[in-house]
């Protein structure tokens, strides 16, 4: 049964901001948890970063955000975003590891969580869909 579905656009151009800003190592660790910063080499303080690293970073961005609307808590919630990371399986496929209190959350809710991602023109899509395993 579905249990919320969500979907979120970021602008890549606003994330090269973010990233590369002076405050970019901050927002990285507050916003990426590490799978996410490792795989997509956010290191402390970045100056420039790899266009497909960029979209792939607001991608992800979208994802967490996409998670929340499907959550029906938006970002009011009591998550944190780097605990919604959102990574890449052997093939390629993209997919949430949650961590803390998410964790918990979708594992009290006994919820699959899948998700697609894109990018093009400037802009990154996250498409999430919750399903829940209760009847």
């Amino acid at each position: 049964m579905i249990y919320g579905i969500g979907c979120d656009l970021c602008a890549i151009p606003r994330m090269e901001k973010s990233l590369t800003g002076p405050h970019g190592g901050a927002f990285a660790r507050r916003v990426f948890g590490p799978d996410e910063r490792e795989a997509l080499g956010l290191s402390e303080q970045a100056e420039s970063l790899p266009a497909r690293r960029i979209a792939s970073a607001a991608a992800n961005f979208a994802a967490k955000e996409a998670f929340l609307k499907a959550a029906g808590t938006g970002l009011a919630g009591p998550f944190a975003l780097a605990e919604i990371q959102a990574v890449r399986l052997p093939s390629g496929a993209p997919a949430y590891r949650f961590s803390g209190r998410t964790a918990q959350w979708v594992a009290q809710r006994r919820l699959t969580s899948h998700l697609t991602l894109s990018h093009d023109g400037g802009m990154a899509m996250a498409v999430c869909l919750l399903e829940s395993s209760d009847n």
